[in-house]
């Protein structure tokens, strides 16, 4: 299976509710982040969290898709594959 290592970036509009959500997601593909950064952006009312992740384009896709159908969260990624 071919893995690749990327960057997810997550934008949360509404963190009260769309947060644990997330973190949910999260915890089910621990396995495929290598490091998590999240920053609260109070001035425009959203936080942001960028994943560095590490797995096959399908598990990648099958985590950023679960999140992309969070009410009030945006989704995006970039991968490379590795040798």
């Amino acid at each position: 299976m071919e893995k690749h290592v990327g960057v997810v970036a997550i934008i949360i509009n509404d963190r009260k509710t769309a947060a644990p959500k997330v973190n949910e997601v999260l915890t089910k593909y621990g396995d495929l982040v290598i490091g998590r950064m999240g920053i609260p952006y109070p001035r425009r009312n959203v936080y942001v969290v960028t994943l560095i992740v590490d797995g096959s384009n399908d598990e990648i896709g099958a985590m950023t898709g679960k999140l992309g159908a969070i009410k009030d969260v945006t989704v995006k990624s970039t991968l490379t594959k590795c040798e």
